[in-house]
């Protein structure tokens, strides 16, 4: 699995880049870069790989 905020492993990543109330950047199962579309109500991030939805957070 990899971070969401930066795209390295999770076992290399300590946390930091991703404060709680930011968007996912990247996939956490494959570290590419999400497509990510942010709107009033929210946002939605899709892989550009899987072309699957980022589970939200909010």
């Amino acid at each position: 699995m990899y971070c969401s905020g930066c795209g390295r492993p999770e076992s290399e990543c300590d946390g930091a880049c991703l404060r709680p109330l930011d968007i996912p950047r990247f996939c956490s199962e494959c570290a590419r870069k999400l497509d990510v579309q942010v709107t009033p109500q929210g946002y939605e991030a899709t892989c550009r790989t899987h072309g699957e939805p980022a589970p939200k957070r909010l």
